[in-house]
């Protein structure tokens, strides 16, 4: 397991948020190797002492909770250096001799990937040695090939992470086990008997604090080219004969490929996008997003994005699958939801159907629910629905924490292969360019609503009373 973790880019919120709690988690858990060190990067005038300090700040508020021991040892293997990440001799400086493999973490902002990772390049790292990226990837599909292209000149992929902490998740790691390990599900897992299947990541949450990273991207490229489509790769993929990084990504592979490419006109017609204006969520008074700190109005970012997508493949020709997601809506709604299609024949004499079933894997907080529909009590004639649900136990680990341990591993399985992430940009790409070109009209939603009004037609979401 390799023993030195160098975070470059280590003063943002990525490391004090998420990487050092869970790696303090790993620590806490003995799963850290005898001498783990962790060096930080960044250009800002810190030394190690005030690193350490801005960090125990965070770590005392961690959650699951850290134990005061383990912050105490995660501190302790905190070092700090001031550096220009793309600039070899600064980093050679910090980094000392290169005598053993080393990850390199690049919690940095897409556009510096390039020049930092020409500044690794240049220093040979030693055999054994592993980078990390987290998404976006690339700005569209070409910068991504060439993306691929650097990172190979000096990492063989499979020493190249590209994480998206969703796969790191209990709930989206249990699709597997739900679909491959229960009979009842599988032989339902086609066009014949699944109607649609929605994958929603909507939020309360709004854009404060991250306007200088999300104004760049918006919502498209912050969730649904990456974190969307994996979820989308999952549920759509063939069974695995075996359970290893090479049959999974594979299988992953087949579904991206199988995804149409959307023409303008589909886009058109199948594609959402929209802004938050000003509102309330709860009683909490909401800018405009425009009037966010950091926000360039002219861009015309994206906080809410929906788009209709088809797998051509013989298991769900005709099946749409809608990725939706949104922020400053009025519910956190985090869940992929399967719709069956409805029984063909009802012996009932009900006037209305009963809803068809459908099977939600919430994904925060871990649940699965499955509606189904009983008599009524007293009535056999009368139908009523009942929900058939599990909250699953919280996972030993953090998402970041299996992710890390899988880097330090070398265990590439829960990473983004290279062409996993080219499919993803092949997939968005005629979106982005439609979209920039103003062929889908920016609409407006107040704060706290359900998102753009003509969203509710779109997806035909006969559950949205029950929200």
């Amino acid at each position: 397991m390799i023993r030195r973790l160098v975070i470059f880019g280590a003063s943002g919120d990525l490391t004090s948020r998420f990487l050092v709690p869970a790696l303090a988690r790993l620590q806490q858990g003995g799963l850290l190797p005898d001498g783990f060190q962790v060096l930080g990067l960044a250009r800002d005038d810190w030394d190690t002492e005030t690193f350490r300090r801005r960090i125990e700040e965070r770590l005392e508020h961690a959650l699951p909770r850290v134990y005061p021991s383990s912050r105490k040892d995660i501190l302790s293997i905190l070092e700090y250096q001031r550096a220009d990440v793309t600039d070899r001799r600064q980093i050679a400086n910090a980094l000392g001799p290169l005598t053993e493999p080393f990850v390199a973490y690049l919690a940095l902002p897409p556009a510096l990937f390039r020049p930092t990772v020409e500044a690794l390049a240049a220093l040979s790292p030693p055999k054994g040695s592993k980078i990390v990226l987290e998404k976006p990837f690339g700005q569209n599909l070409e910068s991504a090939q060439a993306l691929n292209r650097l990172l190979h000149k000096s990492f063989p992929e499979e020493a190249v992470f590209r994480l998206d902490h969703f796969l790191g998740k209990q709930t989206v790691q249990n699709i597997l086990g739900l679909r491959f390990a229960n009979r009842i599900f599988e032989p339902l897992w086609n066009s014949q008997h699944v109607e649609r299947i929605d994958i929603v990541w909507d939020e309360t949450l709004t854009a404060a604090g991250r306007t200088s990273f999300y104004d760049g991207t918006g919502a498209l490229c912050d969730m649904v080219q990456n974190h969307l489509l994996q979820l989308l790769a999952l549920i759509a993929m063939e069974p695995l004969h075996t359970l290893n990084e090479r049959i999974l990504r594979n299988r992953k592979v087949d579904v991206l490929q199988a995804v149409r490419r959307l023409s303008p006109d589909e886009v058109i017609r199948r594609t959402v996008r929209g802004r938050y204006g000003r509102g309330a969520i709860g009683e909490r008074e909401i800018l405009a997003y425009v009037q966010e700190e950091g926000v360039d109005p002219q861009r015309g970012t994206e906080t809410f994005a929906q788009v209709t997508l088809t797998v051509d493949n013989w298991r769900w020709a005709g099946v749409p699958f809608t990725l939706r997601t949104g922020k400053a809506l009025k519910q956190d709604r985090r869940e992929i939801a399967v719709h069956f299609r409805p029984v063909p024949h009802l012996a009932f004499g009900q006037k209305d159907d009963p809803r068809p079933n459908v099977l939600r894997l919430e994904l925060d907080p871990d649940r699965i629910t499955l509606g189904v529909n009983i008599n009524s009590p007293g009535d056999l004639f009368g139908l009523e629905r009942v929900e058939l649900d599990t909250v699953l136990p919280s996972p030993s680990l953090p998402a970041y924490g299996r992710l890390l341990l899988d880097v330090l591993k070398g265990d590439p399985l829960l990473s983004i292969r290279d062409d996993e992430a080219e499919e993803s940009w092949r997939i968005v790409e005629p979106i982005l360019d439609v979209w920039a070109g103003g062929g889908v009209p920016l609409q407006d939603y107040p704060a706290g609503s359900d998102g753009p009004t003509v969203t509710a037609r779109r997806l035909g979401d006969r559950d949205a009373a029950r929200r």
